[in-house]
């Protein structure tokens, strides 16, 4: 096998940066959809398209495709946070320790590092990939918590023995055994409107009920267990002459308890049958939810077995647990042994700061095939 080229690396990598695909930019994800399909073809991999609905395609890419067992499911998405026109403004540039771009490590990277892990077991050690089944998914839009796709992740993942997903190791190089759970909620708020010097004693205001939520919404906040509600999106009324009669609010929920979440969803229903104010109605839609990925027994061998891997290739293994969640949430609340963090070293995720580590990319390669090889001995 030829020896890792960087410049070859960043090559490939650049058509992937230098696209807009944010989430919900259809004609982008199908860009890096198509150049991850001609890859994948190439090594005479087999893969299907997925449709994601508004979101667009999705890929699912499989070395054994009638075989009903997957020993390894490897996750990553194609989309960003980032508008239409990012790319005319800063495209992917490099200096010399790092690569800076749209998604460079979130995460562009992961998927790349992916197809090379695959590319060297195909040449090196192809009865790694014939004693294992495997499963890659590149989902269209993660960033809006996988809204379109989750259906479509957990019907590949029940089949799965284990979950790799490959978002950008931490900036200290540690991998991630536990993720916060999500929820994003829009609330609408009905009144109604009347005048406010003529008639107010008539109008029924949104927005002070809105008022009402966000002081009860902020005490559910509990830092001491990691629940937490951010209020962070507010918007209503048209003058300030007229009583409201609509207002809206964003609500941003993150947590490690998956059962005192589910107390905070019952408090928020409960809350909108009831108003604080009278002649008010409320629609809460929860646009968004991801429960909490936290490691099981089962978890903690895989761990045991990534840090022998990390070991036997002089890469120190460490772990950590965020706050943000990714679609390793969805496969862990299934009982699958899932871990993350299994790209490159990146940091400065969903900003112009974003980063990929140079020295981190060909050892990270090197990680995931040693990985791939060790779960393939215990077959």
């Amino acid at each position: 096998m030829n020896t890792f080229s960087l410049d070859t690396y960043l090559d490939e990598l650049r058509p992937l940066i230098n696209v807009d695909c944010g989430t919900l930019t259809i004609d982008g994800i199908q860009q890096v959809a198509d150049i991850f399909t001609t890859k994948y073809q190439e090594l005479n991999w087999n893969v299907k398209t997925i449709d994601c609905g508004a979101a667009g395609v999705g890929l699912e890419v499989r070395n054994q495709p009638n075989n009903p067992i997957i020993d390894v499911m490897l996750i990553g998405h194609m989309d960003t946070v980032f508008p239409e026109g990012t790319v005319a403004k800063r495209p992917m540039t490099t200096d010399l320790d790092r690569a800076y771009g749209p998604g460079v490590s979130d995460m562009k990277s992961g998927l790349l590092n992916v197809l090379y892990a695959i590319r060297q077991l195909q040449e090196m050690d192809p009865s790694t990939l014939d004693q294992l089944s495997i499963a890659v998914c590149m989902n269209p839009d993660e960033e809006i918590g996988s809204l379109h796709s989750e259906e479509w992740l957990k019907s590949v993942a029940i089949n799965a023995r284990h979950v790799l997903v490959a978002e950008a190791a931490r900036a200290d190089g540690s991998l991630i055994k536990a993720r916060k759970g999500m929820a994003r909620y829009c609330i609408n708020f009905s009144g109604k409107a009347a005048h406010a010097g003529n008639d107010p004693q008539n109008g029924r205001s949104a927005i002070t009920e809105m008022a009402n939520w966000i002081i009860a919404i902020n005490q559910l906040t509990n830092f001491e267990t990691g629940t937490t509600l951010n209020v962070g999106v507010v918007q209503g009324g048209v003058g300030s002459n007229i009583v409201p009669d609509n207002a809206q609010a964003i609500v941003d929920v993150r947590f490690w308890d998956n059962e005192q979440y589910e107390h905070v969803h019952r408090q928020l229903q409960q809350w909108s049958r009831t108003p604080f104010a009278e002649g008010v109605t409320i629609q809460l839609i929860r646009e968004a939810h991801k429960p909490s990925m936290t490691p099981s027994v089962e978890t903690h061998q895989l761990m045991a077995l990534v840090e022998e891997a990390g070991q036997e290739i002089d890469i120190p293994i460490t772990w950590q647990a965020v706050g943000g969640g990714s679609d390793a949430n969805l496969t862990s609340v299934l009982g699958i042994p899932t871990l993350d963090g299994f790209g490159p070293i990146g940091a400065g995720f969903h900003s112009p700061d974003e980063y990929l580590q140079l020295d981190s990319i060909e050892p990270r390669i090197q990680l995931l095939v040693k990985v791939l090889q060790k779960i393939s001995n215990f077959n």
